[in-house]
């Protein structure tokens, strides 16, 4: 049994809905501690860059989907629109708590979209994932054909404003954020990478 095998023969039987209900939960434990006031003095900042980080790693998992299979012979395709609509979720909570809970005023959250750069990213970022969260099912991709991969590119430009956004959302140049966007843009570079056939088995 090959190293691959030993991921592979688990993921097969593991429902992709899982993912679904660990992004819920997750999403619902962050929610209680900020109604139980154990998010710290700043719990809506806590809880605003918590499920930003979240959706991160979710995206970050959802580009190594491809990357993983071709390298190392890890198929976990059944997973990646799961991963990739959690995402979603995770950046739409993101938005709502930073609009409703942080900012609390429509004109003013149009204010900070225009005028404060790291917002306007994300915000471009938010539009873009739109369409892909809403052509994730199995009907748009038998309608739209060859479209439908060529809308779902558009992945690459989110994720790469993503983490744009995380990095000029904070002040000075921190590894953290640093970190988070050489992942992503390596993952992006590896997908243009194609081991030989003789390297994959």
């Amino acid at each position: 049994m090959t190293p691959s095998d030993v991921i592979n023969a688990p993921a097969r039987r593991m429902p992709a809905g899982l993912i679904y209900i660990g992004s819920f939960a997750y999403a619902g434990w962050l929610l209680w501690l900020g109604i139980e006031n154990r998010l710290g003095p700043n719990p809506v900042e806590a809880l605003e860059h918590a499920l930003g980080e979240a959706a991160l790693y979710l995206l970050i998992a959802g580009l190594a989907v491809t990357p993983l299979r071709r390298i190392f012979g890890v198929n976990l395709l059944k997973f990646r629109r799961a991963i990739g609509l959690s995402c979603f979720f995770f950046v739409t909570l993101h938005l709502l708590t930073w609009a409703v809970l942080d900012i609390q005023a429509l004109d003013r959250v149009w204010a900070d979209i225009v005028k404060r750069p790291y917002i306007t990213v994300g915000m471009v970022g938010f539009v873009v994932m739109v369409p892909l969260a809403a052509t994730s099912n199995h009907w748009s991709v038998r309608r739209m054909g060859g479209a439908w991969r060529k809308l779902h590119r558009l992945t690459y430009l989110a994720a790469i404003l993503g983490g744009v956004h995380y990095l000029m959302l904070v002040k000075g140049w921190q590894i953290r954020p640093m970190v988070f966007l050489a992942i992503i843009v390596g993952l992006l570079l590896l997908r243009l990478w194609k081991p030989s056939r003789r390297a994959r088995t």
